[in-house]
């Protein structure tokens, strides 16, 4: 008889790279507690998977993950060409193999592949917690108005906040704060 795993947390970095990474808000803040939040589950053996967006340029500098962050050997790393990280990914194959139902997110950009992958975790069944001091983006204009990536990850940190899917949990935490333990099993 194969026992099954209990449910776990893993933390997802999202395009933390070199190529997304110029002119983003709080750019050298963010990558400082991303991480900080990378150390704390390799402290705490919680897995870290990585998403790289793969048409930032596979293969050129562009395409590294921006400096502090390193992968470490047997991390996951999943490649995607789209804003939604489970999207022709396998990222869903990853996170099952390793029992995970609890994702701590973190990455780059807040309003396009930050939150599309957030949002389909949610539809998806997972536990969420957004990194509300570890996402960023960039400054923006839509239809003449200005919006500034601190706007922007502020609307995002606010809309994820009041996320309500029927029996999961959601949050929005600091990079210091983000409860590494799966939601339920922190909850007995």
């Amino acid at each position: 008889m194969t026992s099954i795993p209990a449910p776990r947390t893993a933390v997802v970095i999202i395009d933390a790279q070199v190529g997304v990474m110029p002119g983003c808000f709080d750019e050298q803040g963010m990558l400082a507690r991303t991480a900080t939040l990378v150390e704390r589950a390799r402290v705490a053996d919680v897995p870290v998977v990585w998403v790289h967006h793969d048409p930032v340029g596979v293969g050129t500098p562009d395409w590294d993950l921006a400096p502090p962050l390193a992968r470490h050997d047997g991390e996951p790393l999943v490649r995607k060409s789209y804003r939604d990280a489970f999207a022709e990914t396998d990222l869903r194959e990853t996170l099952d193999r390793l029992a995970v139902t609890h994702l701590v997110v973190a990455g780059a950009q807040s309003d396009f592949c930050v939150r599309t992958t957030l949002q389909r975790a949610a539809a998806e069944g997972y536990d969420v917690t957004l990194v509300g001091d570890a996402h960023t983006t960039v400054d923006t204009d839509w239809d003449g108005v200005l919006i500034s990536g601190e706007q922007i990850v502020a609307h995002t940190n606010m809309y994820f906040s009041g996320l309500r899917y029927p029996e999961q949990s959601f949050a929005v935490a600091t990079h210091d704060d983000a409860e590494l333990l799966t939601p339920a099993a922190s909850r007995n």
